[in-house]
């Protein structure tokens, strides 16, 4: 039978999204929604599933913290379910999926704009390691193209990625960066959530979702 598609979230979906990350009291720390969508992309490449109520703490607390009992989240697991589900289909049909990510400022490296979705990618690394214990060769490249958002210097412990990317060439515009961030992930499912037979690569079919600056929690 095949899959019903999720039903991608709208630009008011995803401002309601935000404003509902930001209400979460103090002292939890939520995901903001750049760090959302790569945390999303990181627990759903996983090799085996990550039930929902083991990411979830994560969403509404980076570190998992319980937020105060009776804080209503129902709306706001509603709307991450959604684009939890339009996530996990893109990647199991290897599909392009438009990131979350900010739109560039005037001379801004297109590097810096993907960063904190990378960060939300890699903070799933944290809590869920089993993607990077795996001992293919083939996650080294994809990894490298989206860890190259980091300072080398918070890469110390990470020689190999450091080598590869020291041989990637920069991204010359954001449409650049967030193709090869797209390419990664599926590149990435090729080995954790392989499929019966290869399917070529989707070119992009739509442009990345440019989210506006200002009114992001850090």
């Amino acid at each position: 039978m095949p899959h019903t598609p999720a039903p991608a979230l709208t630009d008011a979906d995803l401002a309601e999204l935000e404003r509902l990350l930001e209400r979460i009291p103090a002292p939890a720390e939520p995901l903001d929604v750049m760090m959302l969508d790569g945390f999303l992309c990181g627990v759903l490449l996983q090799p085996r599933a990550v039930p929902e109520a083991h990411w979830w703490r994560h969403v509404v607390d980076v570190d998992g913290r319980a937020i105060p009992l009776g804080f209503p989240d129902e709306r706001l697991r509603a709307l991450v379910r959604r684009r939890h589900a339009e996530l996990d289909a893109a990647i199991r049909e290897r599909q392009w999926f438009d990131p979350w990510v900010f739109e560039l400022e005037d001379e801004e490296d297109p590097l810096q704009a993907v960063m904190p979705w990378v960060a939300g990618f890699a903070t799933a690394m944290e809590f869920f390691p089993a993607l990077m214990r795996s001992d293919s060769p083939e996650i080294a490249e994809p990894l490298a193209v989206l860890y190259r958002s980091f300072d080398p210097e918070d890469l110390e412990d990470a020689d190999q990625l450091l080598e590869l990317i020291e041989e990637l060439e920069p991204p010359a515009d954001l449409a650049e960066a967030v193709e090869a961030l797209v390419n990664s992930v599926l590149l990435l499912a090729d080995v954790t959530r392989p499929q019966p037979s290869t399917r070529p690569r989707p070119a992009p079919v739509t442009r990345p979702r440019r989210l506006p600056r200002g009114g992001h929690r850090s």
